[in-house]
């Protein structure tokens, strides 16, 4: 059995993008997943979202754990919060379970150059910078000394686009010049439209939909 791969795997494709360590609210509503949602959670597994773009379903997507089930409405509806965990490239669709399933394959990041420490020195400045525009949050350098560029990413609400782009990247110092120049355009664009717009749009949490 190839460990890469997974066979019989929940899918949920949706209009957003799920990053690794973020945390996403999900309102389940449709049979189809409410079954998926319930399957989940009777054998504590993951599933996995995929980008359903205007243009078609993208083919690399966050598998997601459920970190916990806020409300269980009577009609089957349920509220959750799910945490992304590890990047997947679908291999092929299945609807054999009910809901969207298939085969996925792991992805890991290639070998190569080591992480440069001066990459992931501009983009933690980058992003407590963010912070400190956005909601007044002064950062210290222990605050991000165990921060990688997808940690940092997924407390910051850029639109899908470029978390997509981000999420296919398979080395850790391209996500790092990504999200460095993702937060240095993000605090210009709010540095635009005004500190006190930026607070009252950020409501205490970093965003930027672009």
């Amino acid at each position: 059995m190839d460990a890469s791969r997974q066979e019989g795997f929940a899918l949920f494709p949706l209009g957003l993008v799920a990053l690794p360590h973020e945390l996403i609210p999900l309102h389940i509503f449709e049979a189809r997943y409410r079954l998926m949602i319930a399957d989940c959670l009777e054998q504590g597994s993951e599933f996995g979202i995929l980008w359903s773009a205007d243009d078609g379903l993208r083919a690399i997507g966050c598998a997601v754990e459920i970190a916990d089930v806020l409300e269980e409405l009577q009609d089957g509806r349920m509220n959750i919060i799910t945490r992304g965990t590890r990047p997947f490239a679908l291999v092929e669709r299945s609807d054999a379970l009910g809901y969207p399933s298939g085969t996925v394959a792991w992805l890991d990041d290639e070998a190569g150059e080591p992480e440069d420490p001066a990459l992931l020195a501009d983009a933690r400045d980058a992003y407590r910078e963010l912070v400190r525009t956005a909601t007044d949050r002064v950062m210290d350098e222990d605050d991000v000394a165990d921060l990688g560029a997808y940690r940092m990413a997924a407390t910051v609400e850029f639109g899908p686009g470029p978390k997509q782009e981000l999420l296919e990247l398979r080395h850790e110092n391209d996500r790092l010049r990504l999200v460095t120049q993702l937060f240095s355009e993000a605090t210009a664009r709010l540095q635009l439209i005004g500190r006190g717009a930026s607070k009252a749009r950020s409501n205490g949490k970093v965003r930027f939909d672009p």
